[in-house]
């Protein structure tokens, strides 16, 4: 039964629950068809960007899963403009089956063994169509959702939005695990590692059909009947400078901050996991995906919070606590997960020494120096290293643990092994992946502290007749480039310093500087009516 609530809202329990349930679903599997390509990265960057040095054929395909983020400004500008002047359920009914028709396709591609340098392409442009749809996705889930929901549980109602998107990230690591599962490790080479991109075809019928059953936004219809829905939302969402500060402090204060945590819990920490520590794919995709289970609950929970405490504090407040918590994070878990090779790292260095150690990881031709050979062996072993300057004209020297050893790859096997370094991929015992998972978790806190209160913040930040457009440009642009192109930025620094950990400096960066701009120019918006 309908109750009245503040303002001119009607809340109906039964309608909300539909909203939420729909909205969410919706989110969840659009995220799955993004994300499963992010989740298949090492297996397809052999498919359609193979090399000599694996290293750069990931660094390929990680700038090619960057190309779907940075394309999400564009599906912001093209499907906020459509839900400003059409409509939030229309908008969000196409954004949905765009995505899912481009996931399935990826499915059906011919890889570049079978049609050569046309395969990378056509993924590519399928990559591109699948940024465009979900630039219009979350924006329109997140207002439809906030435009339904009683001013004192709004922070609530969206978490489960929130919530959708790591759900679509762990319901994508649980399609994939199944799969390969059910299928022969021979047979999930050749073709089953389709099998997670066309079962977005059955996500799409069911999400479909659960958005079908929706209403429009009782805001946006009853901007429709009074006839004051923006002509051109565009314009008027940058029109002037007080909407322009809002735009910015939007960008760089939010969506660039939480991001970079969400995307350092799932996705820099699986890379961290299978490429320097050295851990089985799956088991890596397993411990991820248990902790994004747990880290579900921290979305919600802020979310909820930020209805009692207020939008801004606990997302300040997580961001500090990225800062000093982040490397610490990162050490533990790979004394966790692979203890052999952490202590291996920590007392028996790699040190090449030499008077031109630059490595280039994208060379083709071959190092252009001797010494940047040498950082390419260890490069494609996925050992960690670091240089020192020697002298001018010298041959460059490797030491292990301060013991010279040869550059020959069979010779530094021998080597790296007597040290102590597992070059095999391993699996780890239960209790190591307890803690490993614990440690994930601890990141998805500091993740759901930043992201749970944010889609009713920015709802809240932006009035009715451009909001779709105006909190949809500066989240996928923050999302799409700051977050987006995480994996491939800090796997570059990792492959051009040769310090695993360097990657995660990229995250505290970017974090720092949205802590500064959300500190001085966030306003708080908790409790505020939607005009």
């Amino acid at each position: 039964m309908a109750t009245a609530a503040a303002g001119d809202l009607v809340v109906d329990p039964k309608r909300d629950r539909l909203v939420i349930v729909a909205s969410t679903l919706g989110t969840v599997f659009e995220w799955y068809d993004f994300f499963v390509y992010g989740t298949l990265a090492s297996l397809l960057a052999t498919k359609f960007f193979p090399s000599d040095n694996p290293a750069v054929s990931f660094l390929i395909f990680l700038a090619s899963f960057g190309v779907g983020f940075g394309m999400r400004p564009l599906g912001a500008i093209l499907f906020g403009y459509l839900g400003d002047r059409l409509g939030r359920k229309y908008t969000f009914l196409v954004t949905i089956t765009l995505m899912g028709v481009a996931t399935a396709a990826v499915g059906l591609l011919p890889t570049y063994a079978q049609i050569g340098v046309a395969a990378p392409i056509l993924l590519v442009l399928l990559r591109i169509l699948q940024g465009l749809a979900l630039g219009g996705e979350y924006g329109g889930a997140a207002i439809y959702v906030a435009e339904h929901a009683p001013r004192n549980r709004r922070g609530f109602y969206t978490s489960f939005i929130q919530a959708g998107v790591i759900g679509g990230f762990l319901l994508s690591v649980t399609v994939v695990l199944v799969s390969n599962a059910f299928v022969d490790p021979v047979e999930w080479e050749a073709w089953g590692w389709r099998v997670p991109f066309l079962f977005s075809l059955l996500l799409l019928a069911v999400s479909l059909w659960v958005r079908l059953k929706l209403k429009e936004s009782p805001v946006f219809q009853a901007m429709k009947d009074a006839g004051e829905t923006c002509r051109n939302p565009i314009k008027e969402s940058f029109d002037t400078w007080p909407k322009m500060k809002l735009v910015l402090v939007a960008l760089f204060g939010i969506a660039a901050g939480l991001t970079v945590i969400w995307y350092t819990a799932q996705f820099q920490a699986l890379y961290f996991l299978q490429n320097a520590l050295r851990i089985e794919d799956n088991a890596a995709r397993l411990m991820i995906g248990v902790g994004a289970i747990f880290s579900l609950f921290w979305f919600i929970l802020f979310g909820w919070l930020s209805d009692k405490v207020g939008r801004k504090k606990p997302i300040v407040i997580g961001y500090a606590l990225t800062i000093l918590l982040m490397f610490p994070l990162f050490h533990w878990m790979a004394a966790a997960a692979n203890p052999e090779l952490a202590r291996a790292m920590e007392s028996n260095p790699v040190v090449v020494t030499g008077s031109d150690c630059s490595y280039d990881p994208f060379a083709t031709k071959g190092q252009a120096t001797a010494c940047g050979k040498i950082l390419d062996i260890l490069s494609k072993k996925g050992i960690a290293y670091s240089t020192a300057e020697g002298a001018a004209g010298a041959e460059p020297a490797i030491t292990i643990g301060g013991t010279a050893a040869s550059s020959d790859p069979a010779a530094l096997d021998i080597a790296l092994k007597d040290a102590g370094y597992k070059l095999e991929k391993s699996r780890p015992s239960f209790e190591q992946a307890v803690r490993v998972i614990l440690a994930i978790v601890v990141i998805g806190f500091l993740s759901g502290m930043t992201y749970g209160p944010v889609a009713a913040l920015l709802v809240e930040l932006f009035p009715a007749r451009v909001r779709y457009t105006s909190m949809s440009v500066p989240y996928h642009i923050g999302t799409g480039y700051f977050g987006g192109f995480l994996p491939f930025i800090s796997q570059y620094i990792v492959a051009r310093t040769g310090d695993p950990f360097a990657g995660i400096w990229y995250t505290i960066a970017v974090a720092a500087m949205a802590l500064v701009v959300t500190l001085l120019w966030l306003p708080e918006t908790a409790g505020k009516e939607l005009d």
